[in-house]
This record gives C-alpha cells, structure tokens and sequence, in this order.
C-alpha cells in the first residue's frame, strides 16, 4: 500500500499525468459551473427514462469515480467507506433506470 510521502508509480502515475491538464481545467472553471452540471446530470438521471437516465447517472458515477482514484492514497477508512458506498448506489441506480425497474 502506497503511504501519502511515496512517489507514485505505474498506472497511478500515468493517471495523475493524464489527469493533471483535466483538473487544472475544472479547478479553474466557476464552482457554480460543475455545481449545475452535477446538478443536470442528477436531474436527468433521476428524471429521465431508460438508457438516457442511465447515461446520466453513469457519467457522473464516472467522475466520481475518478476523483476518488486520485485521491484514494490521501483518504482514511471512511472515506473510501463512502465514496465506494457512491459509487455503488450511483451505478445501481443507473442499471435500474437502464432496465426499466425503477
């Protein structure tokens, strides 16, 4: 397990490398930004049909996903705890409104 002094390496760094243009971007934009667009992606997943819903919902599960990957290494037990508790509830609301049971 990597502690929060070491370098990363392997698929971690490349990660971080590829995602370091991508962040700067988002951090730069206004929060009210990526707050409405979280906000539109939550709306159209919970109020939308079928695989548009989904769609939504797996979007944003995705980003979630990605941030949580980067800052994985600086998280204590619940806070992994909880964004993988997100995770799953996002990608399983996800494949429900993609199958139509909810």
């Amino acid at each position: 397990m990597e502690t929060r002094g070491e370098r990363p390496t392997g698929l971690r760094a490349a990660v971080e490398r590829r995602s370091a243009a991508p962040v700067v971007f988002l951090h730069r934009m206004p929060r009210w930004v990526l707050l409405a667009a979280v906000f539109v992606l939550l709306v159209v997943g919970m109020a939308g049909t079928g695989w548009v819903a989904a769609a939504g919902l797996l979007v944003l599960a995705a980003a979630l996903g990605w941030f949580a990957y980067l800052n994985w290494p600086t998280l204590d037990g619940p806070g992994r705890i909880l964004r993988l508790a997100a995770l799953a509830v996002l990608v399983g609301f996800a494949l429900g409104r993609g199958i139509g049971r909810f």
